[in-house]
């Protein structure tokens, strides 16, 4: 699906009282006073808004997302709610709008599958991670490759099944951005979900310490 295809759609969405969001990253992040946080595929900003609160002042916290829709419905939010400590980032997530080695805590739900290049998003993330930062994240997997003919079908895409690549290939992607301690955090049993069968999980890992030169 075209960038402009998936902002139309999210952008009418953002007024909907609909859920977007699967997994939950913000549950195990536990960012903490002074950092600085980023989410990927932010949306309204409520996971933004409650990382913000959490870091305090001296922290702040960006919120990523492709959709101006979403965005202008996340910065009203922190406006109406006085939350000054953040930013919220127009960005393709494959090359992020983001300085190297910016954040201590990288954070998503259920975003990156969409993403055509999973491979230079997780580069991406590796670049915007501080030595010793890191990711949680909450996505899908699939149990077998999916069809091409899906990949860009609208309601495969909607149905957020599209996109999803097996368990080797997306742990082969964190492997190759530089990510050597990985640790999954919870892990559904498998479950259909359109002409896929899939499996919910959150993973967590950070950027060594020593890595030189990134």
């Amino acid at each position: 699906m075209e960038v402009k295809e998936i902002n139309n759609r999210y952008s009418e969405l953002a007024e909907s009282e609909c859920c977007l969001s699967c997994g939950g990253a913000i549950n195990y992040a536990e960012p903490k006073t002074g950092e600085v946080c980023v989410d990927l595929g932010s949306g309204r900003g409520a996971d933004v808004l409650r990382m913000a609160e959490s870091v305090g002042e001296t922290g702040f916290v960006y919120g990523v997302d492709i959709s101006d829709g979403m965005l202008e419905k996340a910065r009203r939010n922190a406006e109406k709610f006085g939350v000054t400590n953040v930013r919220f980032v127009q960005s393709e997530l494959e090359k992020l709008d983001l300085p190297d080695k910016v954040a201590d805590l990288v954070i998503s739900n259920c975003t990156l599958n969409h993403a055509g290049d999973k491979q230079a998003v997780w580069n991406e993330i590796h670049r915007i991670l501080k030595k010793g930062g890191r990711f949680v994240i909450s996505d899908i997997y699939a149990t077998k490759p999916i069809a091409e003919e899906y990949r860009n079908d609208p309601v495969a895409v909607a149905e957020c099944w599209a996109g999803s690549v097996t368990r080797s290939e997306y742990m082969g992607h964190l492997e190759n951005a530089g990510f050597a301690s990985i640790e999954i955090i919870e892990e559904s049993a498998p479950y259909q979900k359109g002409n896929a069968e899939v499996v919910s999980f959150t993973i967590a890992g950070k950027k060594d310490a020593c890595a030189c030169g990134n």
